[in-house]
């Protein structure tokens, strides 16, 4: 298969997706990689091409890499996760908007644009958690204990753009991180980035049925294939404080060779989508058109794997200059895949989606 990943420059080096990369190329694939923070992007080409069985993105929230996934899913292209799924849960106000509305146990939410509006919040919801609405990896988090807490704080909460707050629920100051990747749900937990003077690492724990059936609902509410969630215990049970589609995988046994996986099966299952076959979480697709140059792209592996697995592929774009980049070796993984989870309406992956091209 030929996939395009779409990376943005704070992944460049990072494991997860380069070493994905590294797993599909190994496997006989060929993967574009497209940098769309460091290339002069080329969209009323882009939005034309076709040749690719799925595009991959691994972005910050608020990059430009969005906005290119989007244009390949204007022109029928399948997407990993889809990028009206990726859309709704990168925009933190939107998310809790849906969840709400389809049952998920979420936080009463506010959004403002300037944070002195939120000082028309009742003294009755603080303390409040506040955080920008295009956050991640927990910037820029806070506990605010008070209105004038709030009023002091907010020169510094106005270079974050759009602000949402939530009534902050009492917990013990560990969260459970939830993985869901072809099918099945892995949970860690770790401290929460409001309570930093807890000394808890990040560590593989049994998964709750109850968070498992929240963490399952995620993916159905949202339209996601391959997902985090980020789950404290309340007084009332779980609630969910915040989704990332395509998270680092961090403590999922053989996480690589499991997303490299569901890629292919989520790609295979847009292929027979568009053929008429069965329909899943990604939506129906429909690829069209010569392939066109869009920008800066660096090729990895070809079909039959006749090139060494990681190494850069000269620019096909004469004059582009696209940076050879050598991948990291790939993480050991543990042999045991103890602590799974089937979600009960499980991604379209098959248990072992064929490694082959």
């Amino acid at each position: 298969m030929r996939l395009c990943f779409l990376v943005e420059e704070n992944y460049r080096h990072d494991g997860m997706p380069n070493e994905v990369i590294r797993q599909l190329t190994a496997w006989g694939h060929q993967v574009d990689v497209l940098r769309p923070g460091g290339s002069l992007l080329h969209m009323t080409e882009a939005v034309r091409a076709g040749t690719h069985d799925a595009w991959v993105l691994k972005t910050v929230s608020g990059g430009p890499g969005l906005t290119l996934l989007e244009a390949a899913a204007s022109a029928g292209m399948t997407t990993v996760n889809d990028a009206r799924s990726i859309r709704g849960v990168r925009d933190k106000a939107l998310a809790a908007a849906i969840g709400r509305a389809r049952g998920l146990p979420l936080p009463r939410t506010y959004a403002a644009a300037r944070p002195e509006l939120l000082a028309e919040l009742p003294a009755s919801e603080y303390p409040l958690v506040v955080k920008p609405a295009d956050g991640s990896s927990g910037r820029a988090v806070h506990l605010v204990a008070s209105p004038d807490r709030l009023a002091a704080m907010a020169p510094e909460l106005a270079r974050e753009g759009m602000l949402i707050a939530q009534p902050y629920v009492p917990n013990s100051g560990i969260d459970i991180k939830v993985y869901c990747v072809g099918g099945e749900l892995y949970a860690t937990e770790r401290r929460s980035p409001l309570h930093p003077e807890h000394a808890v690492r990040e560590r593989r724990v049994p998964l709750p049925a109850e968070v498992a059936a929240v963490a399952d609902q995620v993916g159905a509410v949202y339209g996601l294939d391959l997902y985090g969630v980020d789950v404290l215990l309340g007084p009332d049970g779980p609630v969910v404080v915040d989704v990332n589609d395509f998270p680092s995988f961090r403590k999922v046994p053989d996480a690589v060779a499991r997303v490299a996986r569901a890629v292919l099966g989520l790609a295979r299952a847009g292929q027979e989508t568009a053929a008429g076959g069965p329909t899943g979480r990604c939506g129906a697709v429909e690829q069209h058109g010569a392939v066109e140059q869009y920008g800066a792209v660096e090729q990895y592996g070809a079909v039959g794997g006749s090139s060494p697995a990681g190494r850069a592929h000269p620019d096909p774009v004469p004059g582009t200059g696209a940076v050879e980049i050598t991948l990291p070796a790939q993480a050991a993984a543990p042999a045991q895949d103890s602590g799974a989870v089937r979600a009960a309406a499980p991604a379209h992956v098959p248990a072992a989606a064929g490694e082959g091209a």
